[in-house]
């Protein structure tokens, strides 16, 4: 067994059964074991703990939910760890931070095994088709080897340099990405505060040059209050932290990303965080039931 897989949430169980069906039979490890039936159904195998995985593999993706869940699959810190990572590439495909990122390369490095950084722009709908965007950064030769593992998870996988360079460019797309979608919910939420067909605004988008993959995605989901997670605002949350994190590091503004960071803070403790991320029209609704209403402006004076 060459390739293993560990993790299986709203990401990985799609990544690790397109695995599957390209005939990778990759070795699967959830905490939730009944995540891993999927996969198991479709030609991978279950593993019984992640030691087993990284004790029968010499490949083993990562797509954890943050930093603690690496540390504790890796068993990092412990006496377990060189054992499960010399002589192995450890691929880490979830977002952390990007110092978390280069130290946890150092320790893999330090152990005998390569590191490679892959995280993937996309949530679950594209893991599901295997059109994923995968960023790669590491050694090149591992680079270099892990790259064709990619092939039934993502559409196009681009080299990023050096660890972190492609979290950094993870960061990057997502700034883009939480702004994008943060102003097409206020886009909607304006639409129908003025009493506009929403569905027209819909079709308008569609039609003109803003139109995306993205807004084709979200535009209906905002349009029938669908709010069924494909990327989770408490993912989106977390995301928007390190971002920020990034940015305060770099001696950077950033200040739509700010904005975002607090909106997606309300969304959140107003109890949507397991939503999907156009559930930021929950917290603009919320403003807006809670504005206090300015007078107007007064008249201009006699020139």
């Amino acid at each position: 067994m060459d390739v293993g897989f560990i993790g299986l949430g709203v990401m990985g169980q799609p990544m690790a059964l397109n695995l599957a069906r390209a005939g990778s039979r990759p070795l699967v490890w959830n905490r939730t074991s009944g995540r891993c039936a999927p996969v198991r159904a479709a030609g991978g195998e279950v593993a019984a703990s992640a030691a087993e995985v990284f004790r029968r593999c010499g490949t083993v993706f990562l797509m954890l939910a943050d930093e603690a869940a690496v540390d504790a699959v890796l068993g990092r810190g412990g006496p377990e760890f060189a054992a499960r990572v010399a002589g192995r590439t450890v691929v880490h495909m979830g977002t952390t931070s990007a110092e978390y990122s280069s130290g946890l390369q150092d320790d893999v490095r330090a152990a005998g095994g390569r590191y490679v950084e892959a995280p993937v722009s996309g949530s679950r709908v594209p893991a599901e088709r295997g059109e994923l965007v995968g960023m790669l950064a590491g050694d090149e030769d591992a680079v270099v080897a892990v790259r064709p593992l990619l092939a039934p998870m993502c559409r196009e996988t681009f080299g990023c340099g050096a660890v972190p360079g492609a979290l950094l460019m993870k960061f990057s797309v997502n700034l883009f990405l939480i702004t994008l979608v943060t102003g097409l919910a206020e886009a909607f939420h304006f639409a129908d505060r003025h009493g506009l067909d929403q569905r027209l605004l819909r079709d308008v988008l569609d039609a003109g040059p803003m139109a995306s993959a993205v807004s084709r995605v979200k535009g209906p989901k905002l349009l029938e209050r669908d709010f069924t997670v494909q990327a989770a605002a408490a993912d989106v949350l977390k995301n928007n932290r390190l971002i920020a994190e990034a940015a305060r590091a770099a001696d950077l503004a950033s200040p739509l990303l700010d904005l975002c960071h607090v909106l997606f803070e309300e969304t959140v403790a107003r109890g949507h965080g397991a939503e999907d991320m156009v559930a930021v029209l929950h917290a603009l609704e919320a403003r807006t039931a809670s504005a206090v209403v300015l007078p107007p402006p007064p008249a201009p004076g006699p020139r």
